[in-house]
């Protein structure tokens, strides 16, 4: 029944409040040490990088999840509603469903100010990407992608690997992922993040094609559904990422528009120009996805309680 009673928490923090300002998120604590370990091993040869990286992740994810877990279990120890209240705010912090919301609304909101220079900006929240030169169909695009992968990593995952190994499993995910988002790319880090950039592959691959069902089953409130599953079918193998298409192109898919990062990957064939508008509705087919996700998750700690109490 605690297990339960901290997603239920997790959720209604979220939703009420959102993510909390940088200092106090440790997402944020977790950047800093990883930016501050990264640098020992910058100029070790390949093989000393690949080491020191697998090194890294593991020390990283396990001295979060360590922590955390040991206060969640210390406080527990003392009062059980304090446990369960500590729980929730922890749990949460490792997927985000409004923060998605309110930044993608950010951003369509400039769009439809004709503010570029700004949402230019404020999208580098959300991609990696270069941003300086992007039109307003493809700053909406890269909203729009962003979207659709944050509903695996940012939230199916975290909670998936809840319901499998508790609170411990939701931190070390944010761990890795965390990981792979800073150092898990080509280039500088090719031999440093390979490890992370691999784990997280491993880690999303089931959460990735959970989110592109739950898409095409929120898009079949809208009729959608047939569209968005066979788009997801056909095109989900169109980036480089093993995992983020699914999502992406799911969503592509239940829109009807062309998601395109250029000179990557091109997601909805015949798909019209996407829109600030466009964003909209990626937020609303988001939230409709969220909702079935977290009314699945209750369900199974509801039924898995009935199991075992």
């Amino acid at each position: 029944m605690e297990a339960l009673l901290v997603l239920a928490t997790a959720a209604v923090i979220d939703l009420a409040l959102g993510d909390p300002p940088d200092a106090l998120h440790p997402v944020a604590w977790m950047g800093k040490v990883i930016a501050l370990l990264e640098r020992g091993g910058r100029k070790l040869p390949p093989a000393g990088q690949l080491i020191y990286g697998i090194i890294m992740t593991l020390f990283v994810a396990g001295l979060f999840t360590a922590v955390f877990y040991f206060l969640y279990l210390l406080v527990g120890h003392y009062s059980q509603t304090g446990g369960i209240i500590l729980g929730g705010l922890l749990l949460k912090l490792t997927f985000s469903i409004r923060g998605m919301w309110r930044t993608a609304d950010k951003i369509k909101n400039y769009l439809i100010r004709d503010d570029l220079k700004t949402a230019r900006f404020e999208i580098r929240a959300l991609v990696s990407r270069e941003t300086r030169n992007l039109s307003e169909s493809q700053l909406s695009s890269a909203a729009v992608e962003s979207v659709a992968e944050g509903l695996g990593d940012s939230l199916v995952a975290p909670l998936f690997y809840y319901l499998l190994f508790g609170l411990p499993g939701a931190i070390a995910y944010r761990a890795v992922n965390t990981l792979d988002s800073m150092i898990g790319y080509r280039g500088r880090y090719e031999h440093l993040g390979k490890f992370a950039a691999r784990l997280d592959d491993i880690l999303n691959f089931i959460p990735a094609r959970l989110a592109a069902l739950l898409l095409v089953l929120a898009a079949a409130f809208r009729r959608h559904a047939r569209r968005a599953g066979r788009t997801a079918l056909a095109e989900h193998a169109r980036t480089a990422s093993p995992n983020a298409g699914w999502p992406m192109a799911a969503m592509a898919g239940a829109l009807a528009v062309r998601l395109e990062k250029p000179g990557h990957y091109a997601l909805g064939d015949g798909g019209a120009a996407p829109s600030p508008d466009t964003i909209g509705r990626a937020v609303r087919l988001f939230l409709g996805a969220a909702s079935i996700w977290l009314a699945m998750c209750l369900i199974a700690g509801g039924v898995n309680y009935a199991v075992t109490a």
